[in-house]
């Protein structure tokens, strides 16, 4: 078996040979995005990039997923990789020759999540005698609010394998300089509870709004009060976010006023302490903001991802590894992202590492999950070398 050192530097050589064929099959599938579970076009891309790599694959029956595995040609341990692969409901606006026209967008860039992940896949075939275990390469539908990971999970992608990955890996591409690896041992991201506010007054004309209990100023007041509560009732340095993204009131006619409006949005928490007493607090303060106007209010605090907490030990040398092959490109970043992920489904079962790969195309870039969001694909052959580097280190370690 050739030296580790030997080893990065074919893997990252023979990465930048394959880069442009990772490049056009991510634009393929930004060109055609598509939303939830069911992604039946890029499955078949998948399957088809896949092809003659000698992989035990199988597809999911509840959700339009791949599990691939990769034996090595020496016994040993497995790990996994993970890339999602579903689109946002966004009409891009982005000026790029690739531009989807479907009314969805890869503004998280999971299609170079897949072409990294796929470009992974032929690195390690191409090494397979040199691989003491196996590889479960898992790309995954629905991570946009969907849980795809947890039915994963549930249709057996950890043991696809026969024994569970003592290791779990995923890198995640984003507005940050180009080509920056950024990480971290411990919680990586927030975990993500959706709000749901409905408030119920009396509608009428809207001429007369004195004859009515008017729900939209008193919307407008907790969408305010909200902003007071996250940064007055909670530390600083203990990050609370809340962000009301959706209001839903009246017909349409400007002369009428609606009986009722919806707030919807997302609350992000790092401690789990801190999302208990949102659960407690956050209702008391909009019901009682409704109370003093005369109106009724229900909230809904329903937690959907936990934080993703990236292992200790296979993170801290999951860093190491990657500075061999990137340098001083890979950082460690002092704090959580507050973005929120379904890899924590992974992360709850799993030693697991996630990674941030920088990928904007200038220093103004928009960000992610906005329209005019864009990515810059010359990332792909780091992006999979560093994935396939990842498995062969965790498949070589007596522990992640």
């Amino acid at each position: 078996m050739m030296s580790r050192n030997s080893l990065t530097s074919r893997i990252i050589a023979a990465a930048e040979n394959l880069a442009p064929d990772l490049v056009e099959l991510r634009r393929s599938i930004h060109a055609e995005p598509e939303v939830g579970l069911h992604l039946p076009a890029t499955q078949r891309r998948i399957l088809k990039a896949l092809s003659g790599l000698d992989l035990e694959i199988t597809q999911g029956r509840e959700l339009s997923s791949v599990t691939a595995v990769l034996r090595g040609g020496l016994p040993g341990p497995t790990v996994l990789l993970r890339a999602d692969m579903d689109a946002l409901p966004i009409t891009e606006t982005a000026e790029v020759p690739y531009r989807s026209t479907n009314g969805a967008m890869h503004a998280c860039g999971h299609d170079l999540h897949v072409a990294g992940l796929v470009g992974a896949a032929h690195l390690l075939a191409e090494h397979r005698s040199d691989l003491a275990g196996a590889v479960i390469l898992m790309f995954q539908p629905g991570e946009e609010g969907h849980g795809g990971a947890r039915l994963m999970i549930d249709e057996g992608v950890l043991e696809a394998a026969g024994t569970r990955p003592v290791a779990a890996y995923a890198i995640h591409v984003g507005n940050a300089p180009r080509g920056i690896f950024l990480t971290r041992p411990g919680t990586v991201t927030a975990s993500s509870t959706h709000l749901t506010i409905d408030l119920r007054g009396r509608g009428g004309h809207g001429s007369r709004p004195h004859e009515t209990l008017d729900p939209v100023p008193v919307a407008a007041e907790m969408v305010l009060a909200l902003q007071t509560y996250s940064a007055r009732r909670f530390d600083s340095f203990d990050p609370v976010v809340i962000s009301v993204t959706n209001l839903t009131a009246g017909s349409g006619a400007d002369n009428i006023i609606p009986e009722s409006v919806q707030l919807t949005g997302t609350v992000r928490t790092v401690d789990p302490n801190t999302l208990s007493s949102i659960e407690q607090g956050l209702p008391q303060l909009v019901q009682g903001i409704a109370a003093a106007h005369g109106l009724e209010a229900t909230v809904a605090l329903d937690t959907g991802y936990p934080s993703v907490v990236n292992d200790g030990g296979n993170t801290r040398r999951a860093m190491e590894t990657l500075r061999n092959g990137f340098g001083p490109r890979v950082v460690e970043v002092p704090r959580p992202t507050m973005g929120a992920e379904d890899f924590s489904f992974i992360s709850q079962q799993i030693p697991t590492t996630m990674v941030l790969l920088g990928a904007a195309p200038t220093e103004d870039a928009a960000p992610n999950h906005s329209p005019g969001a864009a990515f810059d694909d010359s990332v792909l052959g780091d992006q999979a070398a560093a994935l396939a580097l990842l498995a062969i280190d965790a498949l070589g370690s007596e522990q992640p």
